[in-house]
């Protein structure tokens, strides 16, 4: 019986929930889900009998409940250090981690414009130009890591960041959906790297999952809690 769990918001729109989920699914430790819709009239009292910060994701773990995207990362990388969420290597661990917090703490402009919808094609009203800078710093990003540790195999061999994925993977992936959903224009390096996270088995999960889903989340509302 899974001693862990984790409360989720909609699959198509939530980009927190989704780096929680593609973290606990690398830990390899088994979890159950809680998908709690978003932006319904219970939707705070119900995630509040869960997390005190009254947002998803939150993971559980008996009396224990850790709540930010980033901080379950940490407590599931404490949990199975085997599963090898940050990087054994000193400087990529900290660079992953240094990287993991930027894209926690910024990017507020690419959040905003370009809203997390999974499901859906939105080439043709993308302002994907809104967030350019955004964009720009997220691909100096990604472009750095590869050419520093990725290609050297510093987290293993793979497509990934470091190599093989990680919990910084799991923090961007939301940005890798988003650049398919709103059609930016990419580099090859970006592209594959992209193509690598969409193809990966745990987000191809989450991805038929989202499918399933009815429940339509107005942009200008939901903007304002991505």
């Amino acid at each position: 019986m899974s001693r862990l769990t984790l409360i989720l918001g909609n699959k198509n729109y939530s980009s927190w929930s989704l780096r929680g989920y593609l973290a606990a699914k690398a830990s390899g430790l088994p979890f159950k889900e809680v998908v709690i819709p978003l932006r319904m009239g219970d939707t705070s009292s119900r995630i509040l009998a869960h997390s005190p910060s009254g947002r998803v994701p939150a993971l559980v773990d008996g009396d224990i409940v850790v709540w930010e995207s980033l901080a379950i990362c940490e407590y599931l990388a404490e949990l199975a250090p085997e599963a090898g969420l940050w990087p054994k290597d000193r400087a990529a661990r900290a660079h992953a981690r240094a990287i993991s917090a930027e894209m926690h703490a910024g990017f507020a402009s690419l959040r905003r414009n370009l809203p997390m919808d999974i499901t859906h094609d939105r080439h043709a009203e993308s302002r994907a130009h809104l967030a350019k800078e955004d964009i720009d710093r997220v691909l100096a990003i990604w472009h750095d890591t590869r050419a520093r540790f990725g290609e050297k195999a510093a987290h293993g061999t793979g497509p990934f960041l470091y190599g093989g994925f990680s919990a910084a993977d799991a923090m961007y992936a939301p940005v890798a959906t988003r650049f398919r959903t709103y059609g930016v224009r990419l580099d090859p390096q970006a592209a594959a790297y992209c193509e690598a996270i969409l193809a990966w088995p745990a987000f191809k999960e989450w991805e038929a999952a989202a499918l399933t889903e009815t429940a339509v989340i107005e942009f200008d509302v939901f903007q304002k809690a991505d």
